[in-house]
């Protein structure tokens, strides 16, 4: 029973629900939430930093070919998710409220993962440089793409940044420091790949860090009171229903446009996963006051749900694999 749960939840979920309730029973207020704004500030940063230095040259070059692949991806991350949101928009405001709905339309205007992704990709023997050119050239299209799609769906900004100022924002906050970290490489790559396995947590306390900041505003401008426990409830539902159409959507096309067993896989991974690591922080930018907990909520949930269908599903294409892959020289 325990090894089965610590499947479900991982040291990281369990902080993360521990960090919710912290910000829930001792929010940052007044003076300490400055100083937790600009150290949010600070660990966005070097987040974005890593992330650039991380990526290699090679895998764009490896990856960037296989146009047909990306193309379904991206219109999956960027179009269909969006599409989905918007076509259900009327069902979720009367079920969810306005606040979650809206945090539903961000979820689905996000751009895809890296690191669970490639992951994943790797455990089902899919085509691994093409899920890190995808993945990776997904979250860069998003700090453009992802304010101008979630303007598109909303009727008014609703709590949202104006889209120019928003990307110039989300371009100096995430972009910036992303470009500067990839430049670095010569520098920095040998050191970030040496100790790979501590800087993740670098990764994980900044967007900790981030959902405390966030929850603590939105703890203090009333969120609990705006989403009650059978609005939750119904969130998850939701969430669940979202994933299962999209996990069927990008398995039929894959198979119906032809794509071999490793590239459905890259494409199952890349295009049916919302980025929590990227999204935290844009929310920071895009949404302000109570709406910031709303915008996060369906993330947080996502990012779960998504992690445990696709793990079970890599590990399912993993026992189904070839022993052996046929050599063409």
């Amino acid at each position: 029973m325990y090894a089965k749960l610590r499947l479900i939840f991982d040291n990281f979920t369990l902080i993360l629900i521990g960090v919710v309730i912290a910000a829930t029973v001792l929010p940052a207020e007044g003076n300490g939430a400055v100083f937790f704004e600009w150290l949010t500030r600070f660990a966005i940063a070097l987040l974005f930093f890593m992330h650039g230095a991380k990526l290699s040259r090679e895998a764009i070059i490896a990856g960037m070919t296989h146009w047909r692949l990306h193309i379904l991806v991206f219109g999956f991350t960027f179009i269909v998710f969006p599409l989905i949101g918007w076509i259900f928009k009327p069902v979720l405001i009367p079920l969810l409220g306005v606040p979650l709905t809206i945090g539903m339309l961000y979820l689905c205007a996000l751009p895809g993962t890296v690191q669970s992704a490639i992951a994943f990709t790797s455990i089902a023997k899919g085509n691994i440089p093409a899920a890190v050119c995808s993945a990776s050239a997904s979250s860069l299209i998003g700090i453009v793409a992802t304010p101008v799609i979630l303007n598109i769906m909303l009727d008014a900004n609703a709590g949202t940044a104006g889209m120019a100022d928003a990307i110039i924002d989300i371009s100096l906050q995430l972009l910036l420091p992303f470009v500067v970290g990839h430049l670095s490489r010569p520098l920095t790559a040998n050191f970030i790949t040496r100790n790979s396995r501590w800087l993740k947590n670098v990764d994980q306390s900044s967007i900790l860090l981030v959902v405390y900041t966030a929850f603590s505003s939105s703890v203090v401008s009333g969120l609990w009171s705006q989403v009650p426990p059978n609005a939750l409830l119904a969130l998850c539902v939701v969430c669940i229903v979202l994933l299962l159409i999209v996990l069927w959507l990008t398995r039929f096309l894959a198979q119906r446009l032809g794509f071999n067993r490793a590239d459905e896989i890259t494409i199952i991974f890349c295009a049916s996963k919302k980025s929590l690591a990227t999204g935290v922080p844009m929310a920071q930018v895009l949404f302000s006051g109570a709406m910031l907990g709303p915008a996060l909520l369906p993330i947080m949930i996502f990012h779960q749900i998504q992690l445990m269908a696709c793990a079970m599903m890599a590990n399912q294409y993993a026992l189904k694999a070839p022993d052996a892959e046929p050599s063409y020289s």
